[in-house]
């Protein structure tokens, strides 16, 4: 995928994310999410400080000095636990600027910079230019956990095809059980996940039902060879 093409997916969601949160009335943040743990008040803090750790990435790509998106992962568990006791007005503020300001990161980020390399909160070592998908998973997908409404059929389709290709491509590169092979009926394609030893479970059905169950926010109407549909572990 193009540079360009992230940089949309990135910003058409955070635009996403934005109208359904400018619909979620304030007294409704304190409701659960399927999240374990986390309301959405979390969620909302995890969103706004997800833009702001990208937009370290982008200033370690630019200036060449480490700039990890968090310390450790009990920083970014406590900073998260922390901004969920913000008032929902500073919650909105957060999500609204820390955006803005990760989309100025971005423009701002000279040509010859994008290929610099920066480590993602995985531990991962990749190019600038994959951090417009970084954001663009956490944002469409966030939309949906907010829970008033957003939904995977309203991803734009080659999202949800990158979408499911990501997830797999992860699978596949760690070693991840089940095997796997995702055939959806409304694409001429077919998604992979081999484990040594292990033949694959086909399992078909629409590409946005697949990419909803394989990112788990559940199963929709997805048909399994052999019975149940296997259970699958987290992807990131």
């Amino acid at each position: 995928m193009s540079l360009a093409q992230r940089l949309l997916w990135a910003r058409r969601g955070s635009a996403y994310f934005a109208r359904k949160l400018n619909e979620l009335p304030d007294a409704e943040f304190d409701t659960p999410t399927a999240l374990p743990g986390w309301t959405r008040r979390h969620l909302v803090a995890h969103v706004g400080y997800n833009a702001r750790a990208i937009a370290r990435l982008v200033d370690w790509a630019e200036t060449g000095v480490e700039n990890p998106m968090y310390s450790s992962p009990q920083a970014r568990a406590a900073e998260i636990e922390e901004g969920a006791t913000l008032s929902v007005s500073a919650l909105r503020a957060l999500a609204e600027h820390a955006a803005a300001h990760l989309d100025v990161s971005w423009r701002d980020l000279p040509e010859d910079r994008w290929n610099a390399e920066v480590r993602t909160a995985q531990g991962r070592l990749v190019p600038a230019t994959e951090t417009p998908w970084l954001r663009a998973r956490e944002v469409w997908i966030h939309a949906v956990d907010l829970g008033n409404g957003g939904s995977f059929v309203d991803f734009p389709p080659d999202f949800v095809d990158a979408l499911l290709a990501d997830i797999i491509s992860l699978w596949h590169r760690k070693g991840q059980g089940p095997a796997l092979l995702l055939r959806p009926d409304d694409r001429d394609a077919e998604y992979r996940v081999d484990i040594d030893g292990e033949k694959p479970r086909v399992v078909r059905g629409s590409s946005v039902d697949l990419a909803r169950w394989v990112s788990g926010r559940g199963v929709g109407d997805l048909k399994a060879d052999g019975g149940e549909l296997p259970e699958l572990g987290r992807w990131l």
